[in-house]
Formats: C-alpha cells, sequence, structure tokens
C-alpha cells in the first residue's frame, strides 16, 4: 500500500508539469505557515539553461496536484502564464507578507 505522505526533501527538486504534459520545472522550495503548518507555497524553479539564470516562481500549493503516471506535480498553467509570473532570484528571496502572497494570489486567479 503506497503511503498518502511524503518527505520534503522528495517534494524539492520534483518535477512540475503542465496539464499539457510539458515540463515547466522543479519545485525549489515549501513555503510553510509558521502557525498552521499548512505548505502555501511552492517555489517553482523555471527558465535559464542547467540551472544558470533560473528564477523563483511562488505558485499557490493549492494548484498542485501529484500525478503517479508522471511522478510529479501537474498545474493548471503553461510556460507562457509563468513567463507573466510573479519571481525572484534564489539570492533575493521575498518576505512572503501579506501584501506579497495577495498579488501572488491575485495573479493565479485566486
Amino acid at each position: 500500500m503506497a503511503s498518502d505522505v511524503i518527505s520534503t526533501d522528495r517534494v524539492e527538486e520534483a518535477n512540475v508539469y503542465s496539464a499539457a504534459g510539458d515540463k515547466l520545472g522543479s519545485i525549489d522550495d515549501l513555503m510553510i505557515d509558521k502557525v498552521s503548518g499548512q505548505v502555501c507555497y511552492t517555489a517553482l524553479e523555471f527558465g535559464g539553461f542547467l540551472g544558470i539564470g533560473t528564477d523563483r516562481y511562488p505558485i499557490p500549493w493549492s494548484m498542485l496536484k501529484y500525478d503517479v503516471a508522471v511522478d510529479g506535480y501537474v498545474v493548471p498553467l503553461d510556460k507562457t502564464q509563468l513567463e507573466g509570473a510573479p519571481r525572484y532570484s534564489s539570492d533575493a528571496v521575498p518576505d512572503y507578507d501579506d501584501i506579497y502572497r495577495s498579488s501572488v494570489d491575485k495573479y493565479y486567479g485566486l
């Protein structure tokens, strides 16, 4: 029987695909609410070449669905939608305060 839980080190670096099956990138980080303990966002590593010049794209965790067929996560997004999404470099992680979270949620229509 397969487990319904997964270790964070297996989630980080997991591949993320569009609904059409295109690989969008991989999970770089999880953003966890300190009080509730719930995962709120994932930072998707997207763009660049061989890990150079990649940015982090915060995506609300609720948008990701694990798909055993691809052994990764699927989001209802494509590369074009991500190119216009909020993003940051790995050395400039923003505070996930209410204003920032609101802007990310608004971009994704949540």
